[in-house]
């Protein structure tokens, strides 16, 4: 029996389609060419030094380039570490730095545009690599040699226990987590997520999920092709383009944060609808309003899930028919035991809240680096804590009922308002800043924030705006921005978010709205 690697799941020998890139003309390659594509890669990041344990960052967008290189770094026994494109310099840094990544991969042009990911790189002395498929293979051309300069490395094969992927995650303390997953974790997710929705070859997903994120990376893209199914893969979700590449590629399922679904609702059907076997909807709340819509619009059942990064992604999710969809529920444990714990770590009874907290193959071992963390963050028993308030109905189904962590969760990008505020109080007019979630109809939650102003000082929100825009990734910048001249407090002087929001909202009067 093969060990439980990214190798044994995808150097598959078949000539069936892995993916479709629909461009004009599309790309489609079959499972055979993958393979054949990562071996080549991996060797050339070998020969270039890449060796186990090296953090090769991905800043690439969904491509045909990132699914390559992603695939054949964790082959190499690396670990891929994928960034969003659209970082900037800073926020690139952070990220490089913490992993003190061996090489960044940039899309072709970005060197020669000294792009944020190349100056970042350049800064921690990374090598530096475009990406780019010629047609018939996908190339490394290193740019920069930096810390991999003379050095070589054999074409190694990947351990159950390798790490293959990390990601960081929000957290309360305001500094990204950096979560390791390791083969055996993916796979385990892999396998459950194939279970949950019943994936065979005969399946094909369209892809709108940035593959940055572990709900593109896991649910759309290596549990359908582990199943071996096909994947279609365009550059970024289009609402005006979606249906197009779906029905023409016969795709028959997808996976989204409620924010896509909306859209998809809110612009013109296909007619007639295609034929689509399930919706996926996960990474944030779906309300029971928007599932009922998407179920009559597309007649199909709508299959509400429950993730994290930790988990390697899935965690729970309501079945396929003729099991029971429950609008407002994100469903039953799927291949994990979940449990609802106090503090303690005692169960609490049927249909009382508690923490929902969660034990698998898939869950991470632990933080890297971040020992505070790690002790706050599993309980004695082993469980881990989500983070996330909840309780079970009669059936068994998790209901979520709040967020005991104060992540601002944007269409299911995970903003960390601490990590918003240490940021925010850099500006030198800027005295007190508290960032929070507030309402939004399209991405569930948006970014409010509160500002004191230093005495003598003048400052608005255009001004703010704009200074934050070279500072922060685009999705972090607020959408309401309030002044005032006393932040509120505590009787005991401290800040909570909960209160600092209520008072600012009471006002709904920001200075200026995106």
């Amino acid at each position: 029996m093969a060990p439980a690697t990214l190798e044994s799941a995808f150097s598959k020998d078949s000539t069936s389609t892995a993916v479709i890139v629909p461009s004009k003309p599309a790309v489609t390659v079959s499972y055979q060419k993958l393979s054949a594509d990562v071996k080549a890669f991996q060797q050339q990041l070998a020969k270039h030094g890449v060796s186990a344990g090296a953090a090769v960052s991905i800043a690439l967008p969904n491509t045909y380039e990132f699914i390559v290189s992603f695939i054949a770094a964790a082959w190499q026994r690396a670990i891929a570490a994928p960034l969003n494109p659209a970082y900037k310099q800073s926020e690139f840094e952070f990220y490089i730095d913490d992993l003190s990544s061996a090489i960044a991969l940039v899309p072709r042009g970005a060197f020669g545009k000294d792009a944020a990911a190349v100056r970042a790189a350049r800064k921690y002395n990374a090598a530096i690599a475009e990406v780019y498929y010629n047609g018939s293979e996908v190339v490394l051309d290193i740019k920069e040699a930096g810390k991999l300069a003379g050095k070589t490395e054999a074409v190694l094969t990947a351990q159950p226990e390798d790490v293959a992927l990390v990601l960081h995650t929000s957290g309360t303390t305001g500094r990204p987590k950096a979560v390791p997953l390791t083969h055996r974790n993916l796979l385990r997710t892999m396998k459950n997520i194939q279970a949950t929705y019943e994936l065979t070859a005969k399946d094909r997903t369209y892809l709108v999920m940035p593959l940055f994120h572990v709900h593109g990376l896991l649910a759309g893209f290596l549990a359908p092709l582990a199943s071996g199914g096909s994947v279609v893969v365009p550059l970024k979700f289009s609402a005006s383009e979606f249906w197009v590449d779906f029905v023409e590629h016969k795709a028959n399922w997808y996976t989204a944060v409620p924010t896509i679904h909306q859209i998809l609702l809110r612009n013109p059907l296909p007619s007639p609808v295609p034929q689509i076997r399930f919706i996926r909807s996960c990474s944030s709340p779906l309300s029971p309003k928007t599932f009922h819509e998407l179920e009559k619009a597309l007649n199909a059942p709508v299959l509400e899930a429950y993730a994290m990064t930790e988990a390697a992604h899935q965690m729970t999710s309501n079945p396929l028919p003729p099991g029971k969809r429950q609008p407002g529920s994100v469903g039953i444990g799927q291949g994990v035991e979940i449990k609802i714990l106090d503090d303690s770590g005692n169960e609490v009874a049927q249909g009382k809240e508690g923490e929902i907290c969660i034990k698998g193959e898939n869950v991470t071992k632990g933080y890297l680096n971040n020992p505070a963390a790690n002790e706050t963050s599993f309980h004695k028993n082993g469980f881990f804590r989500t983070g996330d308030q909840g309780k079970k109905d009669p059936d068994g189904y998790v209901i979520i009922t709040g967020r005991i962590k104060e992540l601002i969760n944007k269409g299911g990008e995970k903003i960390s308002p601490i990590e918003l505020d240490n940021v925010i109080a850099q500006h030198p007019a800027v005295s007190e800043a508290v960032s929070f979630a507030v309402e939004d109809e399209i991405y569930g939650q948006d970014v409010g924030l509160s500002v004191v102003v230093k005495a003598g000082q003048k400052l608005n929100a255009d001004e703010l705006r704009g200074w934050l825009t070279e500072r922060v990734a685009k999705f972090k910048l607020p959408k309401k921005i309030f002044f005032t001249d006393i932040m509120p407090k505590t009787a005991t002087g401290k800040i909570q978010r909960r209160l600092v929001a209520e008072a600012m909202l009471k006002k709904e009067q920001p200075n200026a709205k995106l």
